[in-house]
């Protein structure tokens, strides 16, 4: 087996082409992207990536220089399970969640895509394989456009070929929210499916309020709809709010997903693969939804997420993000008919155009 070599880190600034908004963010012009590039005594490479709304990517890109190369040098590249507990376990005291995870998650999807480049494998396949056609849904950060502007972003994206929609609620009043849902599902027809993302805005009983308010409108999912600390507060709301409940973007860690799942506080658990640990955790999260009969979603990282999705039986939606690298990766996403196809290519597919990236460099 080939052993680690090197790890290059880069941090880059990704500006949006629209500047972006929900209820916990506020506006979001721009996004931090941290890269790692692992290299193997064979020269063989792999690359992984996380990323965040604008803030602590500094934090998570002095992890994987400072900290990183020492715990994995020298190490047998495929021995990804020892990797990730040894780094884990290495950088917990002072970490735990937040900077260092993300770190683990990129330097984890990098061992991931080496390991399926040298097998000459897709990654989905690596994983195991179950289906490379991913239900997939566009996910709008969009809580302050207007009706009409929010309608026409929903008709640009079923141009697109997405067949199924997300929107944000979380505004001040909840009539407007309820206006607005009820505003989608006339333009969308019944049946179709749309999801509503409150991204962590209210107190329990507000929500329960308003998952009640938004009964008639048949959401698949509401999303994130009290803060992720709150295991209870989701059961309750899952209990009393009559509309099934998708969380997990803000959890760090299998245990907090079993946490949540073992007290019935979630419908679609929805791990990110660049927060949650990386493709080890990501996995696991998937396997343990599907022993509970969970159907298991996704966040961000769309490009990655639907090979770990193609190779779950119980995956529902891959969200296809509005953070997007379209513009500094070679194959974006590709859709058929409201799926996302996981590419072919060896890895996970992604080829970063490092020149066009180094111009939005930071330090």
């Amino acid at each position: 087996m080939a052993l680690i070599k090197t790890v290059e880190t880069g941090l880059y600034r990704i500006p949006l082409t629209v500047t972006l908004s929900d209820s916990t963010h506020g506006e979001i012009a721009a996004f931090e992207l941290v890269t790692c590039r692992v290299r193997d005594s064979d020269g063989a490479e792999g690359t992984g990536y996380t990323y965040t709304v604008g803030r602590n990517g500094g934090a998570i890109a002095d992890i994987l220089r400072r900290e990183i190369p020492e715990l994995i040098e020298g190490r047998q590249a495929d021995d990804t399970e020892a990797i990730w507990h040894h780094v884990w376990w290495g950088l917990h005291y002072g970490g735990r969640g937040g900077p260092p995870v993300l770190a683990l998650s990129a330097l984890d999807i990098a061992l991931w895509d080496l390991k399926a480049r040298r097998a000459n494998l897709p990654l989905f396949r690596l994983l195991g394989g179950f289906d490379a056609r991913v239900p997939c849904y566009a996910g709008g950060i969009d809580l302050d456009l207007s009706v009409e502007a929010l309608l026409k972003q929903t008709d640009d994206n079923l141009a697109k070929g997405f067949r199924a929609i997300k929107m944000k609620v979380g505004r001040p009043d909840l009539a407007s929210d309820v206006a607005r849902v009820q505003a989608m599902r006339e333009h969308l027809g019944s049946g179709f499916p749309l999801m509503a993302d409150a991204n962590m805005k209210w107190t329990v009983e507000e929500a329960i309020r308003a998952a009640r308010a938004l009964q008639p409108y048949d959401l698949t999912w509401l999303e994130e709809p009290i803060i992720p600390d709150d295991i209870a507060g989701h059961a309750r709301i899952m209990a009393a709010g009559g509309v099934p409940i998708a969380a997990g973007e803000n959890l760090r860690s299998l245990w907090e997903f079993k946490n949540y799942i073992a007290a019935g506080a979630v419908s679609y658990p929805e791990p990110d693969v660049t927060n949650c640990g990386g493709v080890t955790a990501f996995v696991k999260i998937a396997r343990l939804a599907e022993a509970f009969n969970l159907p298991v979603t996704s966040h961000g990282a769309h490009d990655i997420t639907v090979h770990l999705l193609a190779a779950c039986p119980n995956r529902s939606y891959l969200e296809a993000h509005g953070f997007g690298l379209d513009r500094y990766i070679e194959h974006p996403l590709v859709l058929d008919q409201g799926m996302a196809l996981a590419p072919t290519r060896p890895g996970h597919g992604i080829s970063f155009d490092w020149k066009g990236l180094a111009q939005l460099a930071r330090q």
